[in-house]
């Protein structure tokens, strides 16, 4: 019928269903290979119009390529690349069957024409006597070259080259993939320059039949794409079509070639061909297809370039997909979808007449041409050879359908769409759609990429900005900085509150941003409490506690204010340490999930910078008492104070009945507690000569700084507020507290403590030669508040000293008078110890001898010069 398609079929075979990797291979006479997938091999008859021999191979079948001069295929199994004598094989089979029915004879291929032993090769090409595999090993693709022997083609096949190309994440299929089942893993071609000689194939009949996988290009085209080398030396070059959609090339006899990539389809390539022939058997066109309908289309373009030089133009576009299979004759180019036979017309007269009926300017070939191929009306086709056309000019195709069946299609001559050239509406309304349905979904990919971008950038960005803080801060620990001038610091005050009829102490930190850095999302504040002495408990648990403080957008300049509960009233772990650091967290930043699925193992990693350690005292947890301060708590707080005298009396009364327990009640306890003291010695020239008035008069600064008074009363508010190592009490109580040299206050521990800083006179007593010290005394029936605060005081004096000046001792006979003094005691006091622990004696009188021995270390200092 004309205007149609003629199919006919000559064979059926034992399979059904488009699952497999099928292959047609002509050029033997009147004999064709059709390859399924499985480890048969059928030999079709075109003559004989049946199919004569079956060939079964040791493995599945994956490709195989033909010597047609040499009669010579090669087939490539799962276990290696075999070499068959075809010819030997059917005048065998021709003799053995002289008698037998007329059903295939079936020919077993043994172990001895294995040629090469590599595994799964995907694909075979032979150019001339050298056979190319390509297989995939680990993480690359590999292209090797053999040598195939003149004579015997049974014999191994010598090896004398390799090439790599590495492996890339295989692209998605699609839908295409699950409707197709497995593809075919690579596809192998064999370029040609139009100036070289090509290799007459075997035409056994009228038809002229294009060489299977060997093309030849137009010279400038070869040039453009393979380079000027290359073109010189007149050498093939292998296009490799990869399932990763990568399109890769090698010049074949070119020294110091290497596989490289041409173009990429981002999709797996099925096909790869050239057509638009001229008179003179060049092809202007090279073409490659990928499983879901991406075409390109590689051609000189001579007016590309602004000097007016060629270039090679490459003009991607969309083909209705999927494409199961092609081939291509002299200027079109034929493809099956499964649903439909497609034949799409490359030649430039085709194109410019679809420009001109879609209004587009242009002459050239157009991505949109590509997307009206013309129907054939053959469906279920999934394997075609190479386009014969006769002499009448029918182009006839041999394919085979999923059904199993050999097919021949003959195509009417002429255009098969002529007459028809207008597209109808309901098409043009389906292409209209398409493609604004893909322009939609490009928008969409490329937003969701700009805000993935953007995402990245600005991660990068803070990423950036904690590197650099982390190494301003490790450069801080290598110098020895004061507080005060570091870039990022945090200093302390201490406050007394009551919440809930109960006192407590707080701490609140002021993290300082002097650095040029932002500190934003990701970044947290952490401070560690612990005792600074303590004996660890029966169950092994440590005593610190840590406290955490995120926080974002802490601006250079600003402060970031953060408080935390240290201890409650009667609690006497002090001094305490106080520990802070800044801590940067991927998962702060980015979120768990994020970092769980692009760091993988980082979940839980963190940055810590320590930034300082400082230490709260007893002085920093004091509360000072004023008559203000009295009323109120005797006023506001009555039940507090009536707790605090039964608590009084209840120790009392335990004093009591301790000491009759004790001594046998021999003697009462005291109706008092026992008062506790201990002293540091400062001499006042040191005293005047650090410390600046603290009290206004109109006395002139040396008449101030003489006043013993006035310098007492410095000393103790030095005592009190100073910032010792980035600590300060927050509260320093009322003014009336500190009008004299005498304070009253409540240390942590709820003890009452007195503190008294005088002027006395140290010396031997017949000297006249006496120096005038300042003596800071605490008194408290407490022990342990008592050797808590004359700790704080010795660190106060400590620091005091460090910024005195270096001054020649005016009391040196004094100093050494106190020596004396002082060795004496330390012998005294040795022996008692000595005797306390030599002796046997009962623990309660051991302890009293060791505690008076240490009162009287505490009472007689020596003079701090």
């Amino acid at each position: 019928m004309e205007g149609r398609c003629a199919v006919e079929t000559w064979a059926q075979f034992g399979f059904s269903g488009g699952s497999y990797k099928v292959k047609i291979l002509c050029g033997f006479g009147t004999d064709v290979l059709i390859c399924t997938g499985t480890e048969e091999i059928y030999v079709f008859s075109k003559r004989e119009r049946k199919i004569t021999t079956v060939l079964l191979l040791p493995a599945a079948v994956n490709d195989l390529v033909g010597n047609q001069d040499k009669q010579l295929i090669y087939v490539a199994c799962r276990s290696g690349v075999y070499c068959v004598n075809l010819q030997f094989l059917l005048h065998r089979d021709q003799s053995s069957q002289a008698d037998a029915s007329s059903s295939p004879a079936e020919l077993k291929i043994s172990q001895e024409c294995l040629v090469v032993g590599a595994d799964e090769v995907s694909s075979l090409l032979l150019v001339g006597s050298v056979l190319l595999t390509l297989c995939q090993r680990d993480a690359s693709w590999l292209l090797t070259l053999y040598k195939t022997p003149k004579q015997t083609a049974s014999t191994s096949h010598e090896e004398f080259g390799s090439f790599h190309l590495p492996v890339v994440s295989a692209v998605d299929c699609g839908a295409a993939e699950s409707n197709r089942g497995p593809r075919k893993g690579s596809v192998l071609i064999c370029i040609h320059s139009g100036d070289v000689e090509a290799s007459s194939p075997s035409n056994a009949s009228a038809e002229s039949t294009v060489a299977q996988d060997h093309f030849h290009l137009e010279p400038l085209l070869f040039k453009l794409l393979f380079g000027v080398e290359a073109a010189l030396a007149k050498s093939p070059v292998i296009l490799c079509g990869l399932p990763d959609g990568r399109l890769c090339f090698l010049p074949l006899r070119l020294p110091g070639s290497r596989l490289r990539v041409l173009h990429s389809l981002e999709q797996p390539v099925c096909f790869v061909g050239a057509s638009v022939v001229t008179e003179t058997g060049h092809a202007q066109c090279l073409v490659a297809a990928g499983e879901q309908g991406r075409v390109v289309l590689i051609k000189t373009d001579k007016a590309g370039s602004e000097g007016g030089s060629a270039v090679a133009a490459f003009t991607e576009g969309c083909v209705p997909g999927p494409v199961w299979c092609g081939c291509m004759d002299k200027s079109c180019f034929y493809y099956s979808t499964g649903a439909d036979l497609l034949r799409l017309d490359l030649s430039e007269g085709s194109f410019a007449r679809e420009s001109k009926e879609r209004g587009e300017e242009t002459s050239g070939m157009t991505a949109a041409a590509l997307q009206s191929p013309s129907s054939l009306n053959v469906c279920r086709v999934i394997a075609l050879a190479e386009p014969a056309c006769s002499t009448a000019g029918v182009v006839q195709l041999l394919g085979v359908s999923a059904r199993g069946q050999l097919q021949r299609i003959c195509l009417p001559a002429g255009r098969v769409d002529e007459g028809s050239s207008k597209l109808p509406s309901t098409q043009v309304s389906r292409s209209v759609r398409d493609l604004l349905s893909a322009i939609g979904d490009v928008c969409e990919r490329a937003s969701v990429l700009k805000t993935v971008i953007k995402s990245k950038n600005q991660f990068l960005r803070l990423l950036n900005h904690a590197v650099s803080v982390s190494f301003l801060l490790m450069a801080d620990t290598t110098t020895d900085l004061p507080i005060k001038e570091k870039p990022i610091r945090c200093h302390f005050e201490t406050s007394w509150s009551r919440l809930l009829q109960k006192d407590s102490l707080s701490l609140v930190c002021f993290l300082h941003n002097s650095s040029p850095f932002v500190l934003e999302r990701g970044w947290t504040l952490s401070i560690t409490v612990s005792p600074l002495s303590y004996s660890s408990s029966p169950a092994g648990e440590s005593s610190s506690t840590n406290f955490s403080f995120p926080f974002h957008d802490l601006r250079p300049g600003q402060t970031f204010e953060a408080s935390l509960p240290i201890a409650a009233a009667g609690d006497a772990s002090f001094p305490m340490t106080v520990s802070c650091s800044l801590i940067f967290s991927l998962s702060s930043l980015l979120g768990e999930e994020e970092v769980a699925a692009s760091f993988a193992g980082l979940q839980s990693s963190c940055i810590s910078l320590p930034l300082s350690t400082l230490t709260v005292d007893w002085l920093h947890a004091l509360q000072l008492n004023s008559p203000t301060a009295t009323h109120k708590m005797a006023t506001v707080q009555p039940s507090s104070a009536a707790a605090d005298s039964i608590q009084t009396f209840l120790s009392s009364r335990q004093l009591r009945c301790s000491g009759r327990t004790n001594r046998g009640g021999e003697s009462a306890a005291k109706p008092e507690p026992e008062k506790y003291s201990a002293s540091v010695w400062v001499s006042s020239e040191i005293v005047r000569d650090t410390l600046k008035p603290k009290k206004s008069s109109n006395l002139d600064t040396k008449e101030s700084i003489r006043d013993p008074e006035d310098l007492c009363l410095s000393l103790l508010e030095r005592l009190l507020s100073e910032d010792t190592e980035g600590v300060k009490m927050g509260c320093q109580g009322d003014k009336i507290a500190l009008s004299t040299s005498v304070v009253h206050a409540r240390g942590p521990n709820g003890a009452a403590m007195k503190l008294t800083v005088k002027e006395i006179n140290v010396g031997e007593e017949e000297s006249t030669d006496k120096e005038a010290t300042i003596e800071v005394q605490i008194e408290s029936s407490s022990l342990a508040a008592v050797c808590g605060l004359h700790h704080a005081v010795l660190r106060r004096i400590q620091t005091l000293l460090q910024s005195a000046t270096e001054k020649a001792a005016s009391t040196k006979n004094v100093q050494i008078l106190g020596l004396r003094r002082a060795l004496q005691r330390a012998e005294i006091q040795q022996s008692q110890i000595s005797g306390a622990f030599g002796e046997v004696v009962s623990t309660v009188q051991r302890d009293r001898l060791l505690l008076s021995v240490y009162q009287e270390l505490r009472q007689n200092p020596l003079l701090i010069v």
